[in-house]
């Protein structure tokens, strides 16, 4: 990125950012654990997440997260980042959060004990790093501020009419 105009360079690197976390929202939920693995650099951490214990590196965060998810229904939304450039290939975000997450095959919700899934909400802590011009999630931590049970009872959530076409944005 050329150094001529730094507020430029501070508003690329912010879009660039949003699309990284876009993508790890959308590869959550369509299941492309590749893909979403593609999104951090080699030595990120995790925190905070019920997919994976405290400090687990990139191959066991996906490797939980494909697992646990595996049989539900789910939907990540992030909204208003709070983006910190601390520096042309570094900055911290947080990210306001709500999640829902439906288990399909009967499965016990840890996070909701009797339920069959929840909606959270809460914020992502995180730090972003360019790597070769692309900018990856270094550090991510999940932090809870409310967890809503989706009751047993309520009738079975629906697929959508049309699923996800994963290679969408994959033109040349």
């Amino acid at each position: 990125m050329p150094d001529s105009d730094p507020l430029l360079n501070r508003l690329l690197a912010a879009k660039a950012i949003a699309e990284t976390k876009a993508r790890y929202c959308r590869y959550i939920d369509t299941k492309q654990w590749p893909r979403l693995g593609s999104l951090f650099t080699p030595d990120c951490r995790f925190e905070g997440l019920g997919s994976a214990p405290a400090g687990a590196d990139v191959a066991a965060f996906v490797q939980g997260v494909s697992t646990r998810l595996a049989n539900t229904i789910s939907v990540h939304h992030c909204h208003m980042p709070e983006i910190r450039l601390l520096g042309p290939d570094h900055a911290r975000v947080i990210w306001a959060m709500e999640d829902y997450v439906d288990w399909t095959d009967g499965s016990a919700v840890k996070e909701a004990p009797g339920s069959r899934g929840f909606r959270g909400y809460g914020h992502y802590e995180e730090e972003y790093r360019a790597v070769d011009g692309e900018w990856k999630i270094s550090f991510l931590r999940l932090t809870r501020l409310r967890i809503d049970p989706v009751d047993a009872a309520q009738p079975p959530a629906l697929k959508g009419q049309r699923q996800a076409t994963p290679d969408w944005l994959d033109v040349d």
